[in-house]
């Protein structure tokens, strides 16, 4: 690229960014912070519980019982933040959140821990589901889907720099000598204090926001009821129906493959600065494909056709690579084609979801795929810390199996759908 072609490059690379919208761009670096902060504690979590003589397999009740808040709280604060004001729900939501991780370091009994994960996660679900449907209320209709992709991929970034922050504040001498971080729970301490920080910043931050949408938005906001989110599940097309099922599947195999290969270290000998270092690299790849890939695929328009690729694909990569020599040589190879496709599935899938919500209720809507997609997450670990006291190999090939149920059930609502697109023409 010559002189003459670099500067007209370079100013429409200036110019896009005078006119990118800078509330989505404050919101996009909170879902990186909020990725960081949330991941602090998790390189420790399957030491902590071994260390307190905790076995493994009660991971799996942990985590679900964190899912299980998720699946709760997502229709009630989304239903709660398209009836009144965001910001004070995402507010509340996170200090909860920091309260049930603080606890959950500090307690050691371990029906008190599944409490707080409970905790945990109903608090979390406000600012993941708010975020979200303010996310695309505040985004033109043709930056939507990569808005998404975007914050998908800052989040993830942010999780796996959480991760490794995590990891080596465990081991680092300086943070050991000033913070105690040999101790785990202290490393929950510092992950509940910054979340706070996070969550009054968060509130200002939407309330600026939120003050402009509103202007925008002229219809009157109906009260409803905490539970009423549950029963807009009635009002979803049959096909929108089965596509969230798909969901719930996809999201047992990809929940129980993320958490328990960190448990599997564990057992390894491996120590959390391990973990850290993998689980960012695995982000890094994943930010990449969000980056470069994803607005590829979104320009083509053949977005469930790739979905239903990536699903055939990762039943494959999970089922085979457990099987081959060299373990860890595979993890770094053909596991990092696993994550390329997890990273290209999410950003398409909520999109897909975002143009079925009706009259503006992406709050809503959100919440309801917020649930199913935790529901996976309440029944993936419960299932996969069973099988894991028997064999820990046969967690990896129960999600290679939901990854195919998944692919199996995408291919059948295409072909439904074009069935019906079909009889639709010969009909009129």
């Amino acid at each position: 690229m010559n002189n003459r072609t670099l500067k007209p490059f370079l100013e429409d690379i200036i110019e896009g960014f005078r006119n990118f919208d800078k509330r989505i761009l404050v919101l996009l670096v909170v879902y990186f912070v909020q990725g960081m902060i949330n991941n602090l504690g998790h390189p420790v979590t399957p030491i902590l519980i071994t260390s307190t003589g905790i076995p493994n397999e009660m991971f799996g009740y942990f985590f679900s019982m964190m899912s299980l808040g998720l699946v709760i709280g997502g229709p009630i604060w989304g239903i709660l933040g398209d009836t009144w004001r965001k910001e004070t729900f995402v507010l509340i939501g996170l200090l909860i959140y920091s309260a049930g991780q603080i606890l959950f370091g500090f307690v050691d009994d371990m029906y008190w821990k599944v409490a707080f994960r409970f905790m945990s996660g109903f608090g979390v679900s406000a600012a993941i589901t708010l975020m979200l449907s303010h996310l695309i209320v505040i985004s033109a209709d043709n930056e939507r889907a990569k808005n998404i992709a975007r914050s998908v991929a800052l989040m993830g970034l942010g999780s796996s720099v959480g991760y490794l922050l995590g990891g080596e504040m465990n081991s680092s001498a300086l943070m050991i000598r000033l913070f105690r971080t040999d101790l785990y729970q202290n490393i929950f301490l510092i992950q509940g204090i910054l979340n706070a920080i996070l969550a009054v910043s968060l509130f200002f931050i939407l309330r600026a926001q939120v003050v402009k949408e509103v202007k925008v938005e002229t219809a009157v906001k109906e009260r409803k009821s905490f539970l009423s989110g549950f029963k807009h599940v009635k009002d979803l097309s049959p096909n929108l129906i089965l596509f969230m099922f798909s969901i719930t599947l996809i999201s047992i195999g990809a929940i129980n493959v993320g958490k328990y290969l960190e448990v599997y270290f564990n057992e390894l000998g491996y120590n959390p600065d391990f973990i850290g270092r993998y689980v960012f690299i695995t982000g890094i790849v994943a930010i990449l494909t969000n980056i470069f890939l994803v607005p590829l695929i979104l320009k083509i328009q053949r977005d469930f056709k790739v979905m239903i690729f990536t699903q055939i694909i990762s039943a494959i990569i999970i089922f085979v690579i457990f099987r081959l020599p060299n373990l860890l040589l595979m993890l770094y190879t053909v596991f990092m084609f696993y994550v390329v496709l997890k990273a290209v599935f999410a950003p398409l899938e909520q999109n897909y979801i975002s143009k079925h919500a009706k009259g503006g209720r992406y709050g809503t809507m959100m919440g309801i795929r917020q649930s199913f997609f935790s529901i996976g997450m309440v029944i993936g670990p419960l299932i996969g810390g069973y099988l894991y006291s028997i064999e820990p190999l046969y967690v990896f090939d129960f999600s290679a199996l939901m990854f195919l149920l998944g692919f199996l059930l995408l291919l059948f609502l295409e072909k439904k759908v074009k069935r019906e697109l079909r009889d639709l023409k010969v009909n009129s």
